[in-house]
């Protein structure tokens, strides 16, 4: 394993050669990785330094950030205050807000999919008190965060089993204390995909905490960077400890573009 000082090393080599891409996009998780973790997901913010690097970003000639979560579009577009230029991607890549334009339009089918299987998880939240039922435009969570291991295990056991049965279709996905089910199967990684060509982006920044965010990882090529924020397996090149070590690495890169 490369010792800390080889690692941050690299990055910094990664970043300065990511810096001198003639366009740019820069794409966020958001939880995990611009903002901590709270009980109260509606609660939560962007490190200041953090924030006022995407900022810096954003305003860079020939650069776009866009924020690329598995929160609800009107969540996200709520916590994180985003200004109204700047992308938001929801819902792991079935909302988007691009161009002032928002997009989620679901079929008559997705929508009584989507209520079906709402209706079965809320029966399985009842059975699990501090377990918490999100219900969002394209599928539901199952947040865990508030009760033990062993309560988490068994109550997504007993959610996987009623989401399955209510739509045998639903595409489920698991994340840091959260289970998801939702009735469109794109990922981040797709949304990562389509902004590139929307956006012409000769490299892509993306860095992101969770296990959804390795779909992210997995579209990145040569000359692009991904950034693993906190423990476990991925397939990033790269890895920061946690939100307030990835502060350090916006503002570096948010330098480096600004003097190009």
């Amino acid at each position: 394993m490369r010792d800390e000082t080889t690692a941050t090393a690299d990055l910094t080599a990664a970043l300065e050669t990511l810096a001198a891409a003639p366009r740019l996009l820069v794409a966020l998780d958001f939880d995990g990785t611009l903002a901590p973790f709270a009980d109260d997901p509606s609660e939560v913010g962007a490190l200041p330094g953090s924030w006022a690097a995407v900022l810096t970003l954003q305003r860079a000639a020939d650069t776009e950030v866009v924020l690329v979560s598995g929160r609800p579009l009107g969540s996200l577009a709520a916590v994180t205050h985003a200004p109204a230029g700047m992308a938001l991607v929801g819902s792991h890549g079935v909302e988007w807000r691009v161009d002032g334009h928002d997009e989620a339009a679901l079929s008559d089918d997705e929508v009584a999919r989507v209520a079906r299987i709402g209706a079965a998880l809320d029966e399985v939240g009842a059975r699990f008190p501090g377990v918490v039922i999100e219900h969002k435009p394209a599928g539901h969570g199952v947040h865990t965060r508030r009760v033990s291991a062993e309560v988490a295990a068994e109550a997504n056991a007993a959610a996987s089993s009623a989401a399955h049965e209510a739509d045998a279709d639903v595409l489920e996905r698991g994340g840091k204390d959260i289970l998801e089910f939702a009735v469109r199967h794109v990922t981040k990684g797709d949304a990562i995909a389509r902004l590139r060509e929307l956006r012409g982006a000769d490299a892509v920044f993306f860095a992101g905490d969770d296990v959804t965010d390795e779909d992210g990882f997995r579209v990145l090529g040569d000359g692009d960077v991904g950034v693993k924020v906190g423990e476990g397996d991925t397939l990033a090149r790269h890895r920061v400890a946690d939100p307030a070590a990835l502060t350090d690495v916006l503002k570096q890169l948010a330098r480096l573009r600004a003097v190009r």
